[in-house]
């Protein structure tokens, strides 16, 4: 009878261990994305015209940077995992110089790529419906017409002793990129952060070079906006130098 008890005693303790673990390990919960801005090799600064002109003489100083970042996909093992309303402004004027996005929520699994789009959709860019970060009266939002800029630059050209105003905003449906991420190694709900670089310099000397003096504003004019666009569509990579860093409080 003993040996018996023993038994059931056994598999029950079996069963219960069985059930913890897959509680345990099948729980959801939150995934960070990380994202610091650079301008090429150097720090971003406010202000100062450090950066040297890509396509032309002078330096450029920047007064205000914003983008729009949406449309975030983890992709699982087994399932691909989309963020509802996705829609987040990202701004770098702190002391850090870094935008953190946390997911919380989710799903448990092994993701392996995560997708961003910069830029705003067609429907959530023609509508006046507030969604995440989206404001239909917010500085973000065109005045002249329904939809958001998904890229605001401003800021100033140093040329010998002239100083030249500079403003890019950017929008326009056609103009959503969509990157697409594969991680070092996978992570689940609740690992380190995954660290991304958004570099300012990318949106005028990628896909080509901009003189900025030649092209020192862009927002209404949809050939000048496609040219920078394709530009920003190199704006994120992977922080190789971050990308194992340990989960902050």
């Amino acid at each position: 009878m003993n040996k018996v008890w023993i038994a059931i005693f056994t598999v029950i303790l079996i069963l219960a261990g069985s059930a913890y673990m897959a509680f345990y390990y099948h729980q959801s919960g939150s995934v960070i994305l990380e994202f610091h801005a650079r301008v090429g090799d150097k720090s971003l600064e406010f202000g100062q015209p450090l950066y040297p002109n890509p396509g032309g003489k002078g330096r450029f100083s920047i007064r205000a940077f914003q983008v729009y970042l949406s449309d975030i996909h983890l992709v699982g093992s087994k399932q691909d995992y989309q963020v509802s309303d996705s829609y987040h402004l990202a701004r770098f004027d702190n002391e850090t110089r870094r935008y953190r996005i946390e997911l919380s929520d989710v799903p448990y699994d092994e993701y392996s790529d995560v997708m961003i789009s910069i830029g705003v959709d067609e429907e959530a860019n023609s509508s006046l419906m507030p969604r995440g970060d989206l404001d239909p009266n917010g500085r973000m939002a065109w005045s002249w017409e329904v939809g958001y800029k998904f890229l605001l630059f401003e800021g100033g050209l140093e040329q010998e002793n002239s100083r030249l105003p500079l403003v890019y905003h950017v929008g326009f449906s056609e103009n959503l990129k969509k990157q697409r991420f594969n991680l070092p190694k996978t992570i689940t709900p609740g690992s380190a952060p995954i660290h991304f670089d958004v570099d300012v310099l990318a949106l005028f000397d990628s896909h080509q070079s901009i003189d900025m003096a030649t092209l020192p504003s862009v927002k209404f004019d949809r050939n000048d906006a496609s040219l920078l666009a394709e530009n920003y569509a190199n704006l994120l990579s992977l922080s190789v130098k971050e990308s194992h860093n340990p989960v902050e409080n």
